[in-house]
């Protein structure tokens, strides 16, 4: 029988223990992996792997040795509890034990937990599991969790009261992120917010969000955006220390105003524009880019954009002799007073 949708995201949690078994396939191994996990967990429990109760089998042995899923599912454990024989990566050349397996599985029997890859619909281990009567196909594609799965993972972490604002950024956060960051994440948040009863904030989240690698680029642009010209140099000269590179200044300028650009001619106002910003933006630093589109709006954006675009093609040019860090300084120097104006 097929799994899908919402079906297969609370099965995963509360699986039913009586079934033959599970395929769980699809194009993303780390997907499959964590619903595995998860699976697995739920049925035999955490201590399940230390009482010997899971077997594991990487299905290229079951190449070499057809009968090793069939001994796995019939062979009793020292201590009681439900069992789970697991199958790695299949394909269709372990179909034949595979299909074995199901064709003499009985009741009391360790229940069959297969992962693989893109089965097409022809593949004999999919059709397998599709048509038994007693088991179940789970196809996991590369889709964002659902609200539903994220305030599951919540509740495991022990995170129940969320503010709207900042399940919003969760939810664009699960978008960008793989499912395995996404999860640090929220282990990161729940560590985070250990003792602490207040609702979990869009600064919370912010500060346990995997961070940018350019603060000190961050710094320099919100200085040139809110028109702090006389901060700009002696900034300029410490990053320049660093070694940052005066082409890489300049894209990153780039960026942040096309960014705000983006936001500022949003149909749908600023708070609209930056709100779609992928990827996406959080807390403190989205209400300072949202006061900043809002205050240079559109069309002094446009001439920032201008003045940009400028200075690349100047610093790519091969017949420029002025330093590249002196005409990257003067644009932001410039911009800086646009700002104010």
């Amino acid at each position: 029988m097929k799994l899908m949708g919402r079906d297969g995201a609370r099965y995963f949690t509360k699986p039913e223990p009586h079934r033959t078994g599970v395929l769980i396939y699809g194009p993303d191994p780390m997907r499959i992996a964590l619903k595995r996990q998860e699976l697995i967990a739920a049925l035999i429990g955490p201590q399940g792997e230390e009482e010997m109760r899971l077997t594991r089998i990487p299905a290229s042995d079951l190449r070499k040795d057809p009968a090793l899923l069939n001994d796995a599912i019939k062979a009793a454990s020292f201590f009681p509890g439900p069992r789970v024989a697991f199958v790695e990566d299949a394909n269709d050349t372990a179909a034949p034990a595979v299909l074995a397996a199901l064709k003499d599985w009985g009741e009391g029997d360790a229940q069959i937990v297969v992962t693989a890859g893109s089965l097409k619909a022809s593949s004999k281990i999919r059709k397998a599991f599709e048509t038994h009567p007693n088991a179940y196909a789970a196809a996991i594609y590369n889709d964002p969790p659902s609200r539903d799965e994220i305030e599951s993972e919540l509740a495991k972490s022990g995170l129940r009261d969320i503010e709207r604002n900042a399940m919003t950024d969760l939810s664009n956060l699960a978008r960008d992120l793989d499912p395995g960051d996404f999860r640090q994440t929220l282990e990161k948040l729940s560590l985070y917010k250990r003792g602490d009863t207040t609702s979990v904030t869009s600064d919370d989240i912010a500060n346990c969000a995997p961070t940018s690698t350019e603060a000190g680029l961050d710094d320099v642009l919100n200085i040139v955006a809110e028109g702090r010209a006389p901060e700009l140099g002696p900034i300029l000269r410490k990053l320049q220390a660093q070694g940052v590179n005066p082409v890489s200044l300049c894209i990153g300028a780039t960026r942040h105003f096309r960014a705000l650009y983006t936001a500022a001619s949003d149909p749908g106002g600023a708070a609209a524009g930056i709100a779609r910003m992928r990827p996406p933006i959080f807390g403190p630093r989205r209400d300072r880019m949202l006061r900043q589109a809002q205050g240079w709006g559109a069309f002094k954006l446009e001439q920032a954009l201008t003045y940009l675009t400028d200075t690349d093609l100047l610093l790519r040019s091969a017949g420029q002799s002025a330093p590249a860090m002196a005409l990257v300084e003067r644009m932001l120097l410039r911009l800086a007073m646009l700002a104010r104006r």
